[in-house]
């Protein structure tokens, strides 16, 4: 029966977005690829909104469910029956009377299970679209027959382009780039490849006050080059979002200065390498969203670059399992594990799969005495309160269902500061 109900909602929530779109016809601008989706989407609606109407998807919901309530303009009613009743009503208000609606949206779309993504596409079809990663080993990979049928369908958006649609992706990623060659649609790339239309270089952790506050590099771009600065999160992928951004707002006519200016106004995600004060005077790396192993490695060497710019840090990794990876698991967990022995002092792992990681590190030389395995994420947190010492640089990553955001509202130094932490509505507090 629940089966039920959830599909005569999503339908009717689809044809109510459709009638939306249909009637006002704003440019959509879809966010898709497996990693970096929601801080790229974000990076996006903060440049356009600085010269545009503009809405964009709350949070990372991204799905059928998701797709459509930010079509409509509706919060997510979760399970109460009277906020379902006001989504409904006013989307029918939409449809019935004049409304100042957006002239963009800008979508985050995303894919669990095969099939996913051609739903959504029935609902909404992009003027451009922006593809983030498709690493080697996707996320919801034990939900496909290969990794590769999982970029291929988070690619799909690209497909449904019209002949003067754009499409934006990454220069760094080959799997995109092999992807996006044979298609008719025009193209722009963003990176470090030296092949990007717009294109970083010099990325670096910059410091205020003798602490890490954030990422900086230079970016070129249409014949010149100008400074990037991301305040207040971590590692390489910070800056990947906002050239993404940048990209898209040039296709929309912005120029590189105006878009930088509205740069001025993103704040990178909660759980994305946010940057917090720890207790007992440590940095805390937040990435405890989700967890794959592209976007762990990518944890990893945010870690590294911490403790490069602040010379003499312990570099500490918890790290929870990463799911829905199949038969992949076991050799994506040890291999994080033999990358966690080059790039950390001390490995602290949460859940049975990251057991293999613990002892992959251990085996890549990590000395015993500084793994440490913990069954559920509040024994870590019990365990790390009193462990972490001034000087300590720890990055928290894992998988959603295993609340690493836990470890981070234990260490934070201010507890005021759970506002940065991911998963703090109500709903989540009662799981």
């Amino acid at each position: 029966m629940k089966k039920i109900l959830r599909n005569v909602f999503a339908s009717m929530l689809a044809s109510l977005a459709r009638g939306v779109l249909l009637k006002y016809k704003p440019t959509v601008v879809m966010v898709t690829g497996s990693v970096g989706k929601t801080s790229t989407k974000d990076a996006i609606a903060a440049v356009l909104d600085s010269r545009f109407y503009i809405r964009a998807s709350e949070k990372s919901y991204n799905s059928e469910f998701g797709v459509p309530l930010t079509i409509l303009g509706a919060k997510n009613p979760w399970a109460s029956p009277y906020a379902w009743v006001k989504v409904f009503g006013e989307a029918l208000a939409l449809h019935l009377f004049p409304n100042h609606y957006p002239k963009i949206l800008v979508l985050e779309v995303g894919a669990d299970r095969p099939g996913d993504l051609a739903r959504i596409l029935r609902i909404a079809t992009p003027n451009i679209v922006v593809v983030t990663q498709l690493p080697a080993v996707p996320v919801h990979v034990e939900a496909y027959a290969t990794p590769a049928a999982v970029r291929d369908e988070e690619f799909a958006p690209a497909y449904a382009l019209s002949p003067d649609g754009c499409l934006v992706y990454s220069a760094d990623d080959d799997y995109v780039q092999a992807l996006a060659k044979p298609l008719a649609v025009k193209v722009t790339s963003y990176g470090v490849a030296k092949s990007a239309d717009v294109r970083l270089s010099g990325a670096a952790v910059y410091i205020e006050g003798g602490i890490p506050a954030g990422m900086e590099s230079m970016v070129a771009a249409g014949g010149n080059e100008y400074v990037l600065r991301v305040n207040g999160a971590l590692g390489r992928p910070q800056l990947l979002a906002p050239a993404a951004a940048i990209a898209v707002a040039c296709e929309l006519g912005m120029t590189v200065k105006e878009a930088l200016k509205g740069l001025e106004a993103y704040v990178p995600p909660a759980g994305r390498g946010r940057l917090l004060a720890g207790k007992n005077g440590a940095t805390i790396i937040d990435d405890s969203y989700n967890a794959s192993p592209a976007a762990v490695e990518e944890g990893l060497a945010s870690l590294q670059i911490l403790a490069d710019a602040h010379t003499g840090m312990r570099r500490i990794a918890a790290l929870g399992d990463m799911l829905e990876l199949g038969r992949y698991s076991s050799r994506e967990h040890e291999q994080i594990g033999t990358s966690a022995a080059q790039r950390c002092d001390v490995l602290i792992t949460v859940g049975s799969r990251s057991r293999a990681t613990a002892e992959s590190a251990i085996v890549a030389g990590m000395k015993e005495d500084c793994v440490h395995q913990f069954e559920t994420s509040r024994d870590a947190a019990d365990f790390l309160k009193d462990f972490i010492q001034k000087n300590d640089a720890i990055l928290i990553k894992g998988s959603q269902s295993v609340r690493m955001e836990r470890i981070a509202e234990v260490l934070l130094a201010n507890p005021a500061d759970r506002k940065y932490l991911v998963r703090q509505d109500v709903e989540w507090k009662r799981r």
